[in-house]
């Protein structure tokens, strides 16, 4: 592997391992912290793929998917306490989700980056990230969190993500964990935008000659 590619893996590692542990802090109502330094693995991946390619970015999307991994495995082996009952850190179907949704939307991502490169220079981020972003929302909150899920991890309860209430907190009546996906996506979609601002700056630096 080349050396060159070790910043980007690096990267990559912190933001897996900090929105890990991050996801377990509410920041008001609908959202964790979490969903503030996740998104930042779509700009890494985008800033690899724009200046290495899209090998090195996959390689960079691969190492993060493995931190991701042990990261999960370590969360579902530490018991906590809680209201009297003892709960894993991580729960399977929190690690599956995250594993799963992570890996396909980065590689999503990096294909999509790959088909638009050739045009305007903030096309191909914007684009990638957004459809990368709203892919990973979905598949992450419905595998965490749905009640026709609940089959994957029988001992895990997750009625309380299925009470029914306002689409935060004022749309149409949905269970919680829609809201919850709603706020988070939303949220992605900001730093998408924002996000161009240092992808352009970062590869500027780095390929001076990007148009």
């Amino acid at each position: 592997m080349k050396t060159t590619y070790i910043p980007g893996i690096l990267a990559m590692a912190a933001i897996v391992v900090a929105s890990n542990i991050l996801v377990q802090f509410l920041f008001g109502q609908w959202l964790t912290w979490g969903a503030f330094t996740y998104p930042l693995a779509f700009l890494v991946t985008d800033v690899m793929n724009r200046v290495y390619g899209v090998a090195a970015a996959r390689r960079v999307v691969f190492a993060g998917f493995i931190v991701g991994v042990i990261c999960s495995a370590i969360g579902t082996q530490i018991m906590l306490q809680g209201d009297g009952f003892t709960y894993p850190a991580v729960t399977m179907r929190i690690a599956m989700g995250s594993g799963l949704a992570f890996l396909t939307a980065q590689l999503l991502d990096v294909s999509v980056f790959n088909r638009l490169r050739d045009g305007a220079w903030w096309r191909a981020p914007l684009a990638s990230t957004l459809i990368g972003s709203s892919v990973d929302t979905a598949i992450f909150f419905t595998i965490a969190f749905s009640g026709a899920l609940s089959f994957v991890e029988p001992a895990n309860d997750v009625s309380w993500a299925g009470e029914m209430l306002p689409l935060l907190g004022a749309g149409p009546m949905v269970p919680l964990w829609v809201s919850l996906g709603f706020a988070d996506w939303l949220v992605k979609l900001s730093l998408a935008l924002l996000a161009l601002v240092p992808f352009r700056i970062i590869v500027g630096k780095m390929v001076p000659t990007t148009t």
